[in-house]
């Protein structure tokens, strides 16, 4: 999609990097960013738009970076780590503030960077101060049950969740604030340090926010780099010092940076990956919701979410009328620019996206699928509108791949064991969306999906919220719990004092509770 030149991109020129809580200067190599938005006065000539740079730092910037927080964590000595609890929520609640006030200009940058619509965009936001908000008083309640003493057989202990050491965080493009955050923030809180590299798209958006980082948090808590993976992560993760990666993208991006870490056995993994979620709409499905949530699920953020509906199987009995009405649905969404009212589907941020689309399309065609909307498939330099393919079969990449994109494979069955079988022999398990009304056959299929994927919707699209809710996937889709509760947990390890209990322990005991030489023995009851 073309724009006149009359309307103003933002640019954000940023040579500034955060380590062991300074705001350093980069003096060497500068990467553009540039937005798939393309600005032009001649139509016919598109050119994606610079919207900014940043630094493209290299390895020894990046080892500087990662001796910073090893020194912070000081081997469970640092001043973070060891901190009362209510001092690091105030750090946290002095970091959420400030944050606040940089709304306007984030929000501007996801339209811009990744072509998030502005309703989403603003969501996302919104969404992660909240969730700031709500992991410092799930914290509080967790350190309220940690405030006491249990007694079993003749020892007292003193349980409490302690910080697990240096953490790698590494957020995805396409919710480069929320779920990146949703491993920054539990990894911080609970007492880790970090190094922080932000996703290849949608790095601009945090650039507002360094100064946030360095005011809320002790030095070298915090350190945020900028530049490709391979020249930052993959040198930190041979040093051996990460105690913890974390990581929201690629399975093969995962198993490539553990594979570089010289002590894998003690290397705790915290992993969002890829999923390939199935919709299974039964024949006595309601119709018009069906279509409603599939819709949402399959195309919200032209479906480039691992929450996404990536393929559906649709009871025989029922297909044709679904496919008439779903494909009257889809041609019927708004394309159009982020910060325009109605806008659902927007341009795709990454330039080979569109062409990875097209294959998938052919590759289909060529074994038997057809496009079944009209506007299914056509062409723009920065944008595929989305194509609904069927029937798609095993033998095509749309059955297998996660498209991460606006086409949209459906599979008709008429046995429930087919997509049961699909998915039990799918490398992945992280969600499905089961629509249909009649119990008896819910029942029993509920109870076998849940042993298959870890979240079952019912008559609803995928997706990864409320965020008190677990957040998780079988095999190749997660590893670890995300969740505002279960994150604290991930990035912690229970750890406890224990005393006989007898006079001379319980008088010291009581010694160290009246007074400040502990910041661990501690009763203290959080309001």
């Amino acid at each position: 999609m073309q724009v006149s030149n009359k309307i103003k991109s933002p640019y954000v020129s940023c040579n500034k990097y955060l380590i062991n809580g300074e705001l350093s200067q980069w003096e060497g190599p500068m990467a553009e960013v540039a937005s798939n938005i393309y600005l032009t006065e001649k139509l016919g000539s598109f050119e994606p738009t610079i919207i900014g740079k940043v630094p493209d730092m290299d390895e020894k910037v990046a080892l500087n970076a990662l001796e910073s927080a090893v020194n912070a964590f000081s081997r469970g000595k640092g001043l973070w780590p060891t901190m009362k609890v209510k001092e690091r929520i105030a750090c946290m609640e002095k970091f959420v503030h400030i944050m606040a006030t940089k709304r306007k200009i984030i929000v501007e940058l996801l339209m811009w960077e990744i072509g998030k619509n502005k309703a989403d965009a603003a969501k996302e936001f919104d969404r992660t101060v909240e969730y700031i908000f709500d992991t410092i008083e799930a914290y509080k309640k967790l350190d309220r049950k940690s405030a006491k003493f249990d007694t079993e057989g003749n020892i007292r202990a003193h349980v409490r969740r302690g910080p697990l050491g240096v953490v790698l965080c590494l957020g995805p493009y396409n919710y480069p604030l929320n779920e990146t955050f949703s491993l920054l923030i539990p990894a911080l809180i609970m007492g880790n340090t970090t190094v922080f590299k932000p996703a290849k798209l949608g790095v601009l958006l945090i650039t507002p926010l360094l100064e946030a980082f360095q005011e809320a948090f002790p030095k070298g808590v915090v350190n945020v780099l900028f530049g490709r993976g391979r020249k930052i992560a993959a040198p930190i993760m041979k040093t051996g010092k990460v105690d913890v990666l974390a990581l929201i993208g690629h399975s093969t991006s995962a198993v490539a940076l553990q594979d570089l870490h010289p002590y894998k056995n003690r290397l705790r993994l915290i992993l969002g990956l890829e999923a390939k979620n199935p919709g299974i709409i039964l024949p006595d499905a309601d119709m018009d919701l069906t279509i409603k949530e599939c819709i949402s699920g399959t195309l919200s953020y032209n479906g480039q979410r691992c929450t996404a509906l990536k393929i559906l199987f649709v009871h025989e009995s029922i297909v044709d009328d679904f496919i008439a009405k779903f494909s009257k649905a889809v041609d019927t969404l708004n394309f159009g620019l982020p910060w325009e009212d109605g806008s659902f589907l927007t341009p795709l941020p990454e330039i080979q996206k569109p062409n990875y689309i097209k294959g998938l399309i052919k590759d289909a065609e060529s074994k038997g699928a057809k496009v079944m909307n009209q506007k299914g498939g056509e062409m723009l330099p920065n944008y595929c509108f989305p194509a609904i393919m069927y029937p798609v079969n095993e033998q095509m990449d749309l059955y297998h791949e996660e498209q991460f994109g606006p086409v949209i494979p459906i599979v008709s069955f008429k046995d429930i064991d087919e997509p049961l079988n699909a998915m039990a022999n799918s490398d992945y398990g992280q969600q499905v969306s089961l629509f249909g009304e009649d119990v008896k056959q819910l029942g029993p299929l509920i109870d076998t999906l849940a042993n298959l994927v870890c979240r079952v919707n019912l008559n609803s699209s995928c997706q990864r919220g409320p965020d008190v809710y677990p957040f998780t996937g079988r095999k190749n889709s997660a590893v670890g719990t995300l969740s505002v509760f279960d994150a604290l947990r991930s990035f912690s390890i229970r750890t406890f004092v224990a005393s006989k209990d007898n006079k001379y322990n319980n008088a010291i005991l009581q010694e160290l509770l009246n007074s400040d030489h502990s910041n661990f023995i501690n009763t203290e009851y959080l309001l």
